[in-house]
């Protein structure tokens, strides 16, 4: 048996992490978050799809669904977020299975780094944190 028939037979019964998988990676990694953040990010909502929308790309001025992994959706803290208004939709984050696979694809961090990641500076929009302190949680974790 040659070499890269070996490598078929590990390879074939494999498949793509699921959008169920991801969403597991992503519960991990809310249950993972220190205190007070863990506790103060219980009421946003996570969920997961395959691709932003046409109309967030459209919206946000995105050339490729695959340019964008996460986005936060609602009126954050800093906005006059904390009691909610009539019709007001739950904060929540989206996370994209495909551009998150993607990127694990060309880079060595594990899919758990890539959701923790984006899922911790989804959520600090709704915090109003600065990029700088949503990289200090991130590398808190790892």
């Amino acid at each position: 048996m040659s070499e890269s028939e070996g490598d078929a037979k590990f390879w074939g019964p494999l498949s793509s992490p699921s959008l169920d998988d991801i969403e597991a990676l992503a519960v991990e990694a809310l249950e993972a978050l220190p205190e007070p953040f863990r506790s103060m990010s219980r009421g946003i909502e996570c969920r997961v799809a395959e691709f932003p929308t046409e109309e967030i790309c459209k919206d946000m001025d995105i050339e490729s669904p695959f340019d964008l992994m996460g986005l936060f959706e609602g009126v954050g803290l800093t906005d006059d977020g904390v009691i909610p208004h009539t019709g007001q939709f739950p904060n929540r984050v989206w996370l994209y299975r495909r551009p998150m696979l993607d990127y694990w694809a060309e880079h060595t961090d594990t899919l758990g780094e890539i959701v923790t990641h984006v899922l911790i500076h989804e959520i600090g929009h709704h915090f109003g944190l600065s990029d700088d302190d949503m990289y200090a949680i991130d590398d808190g974790l790892r």
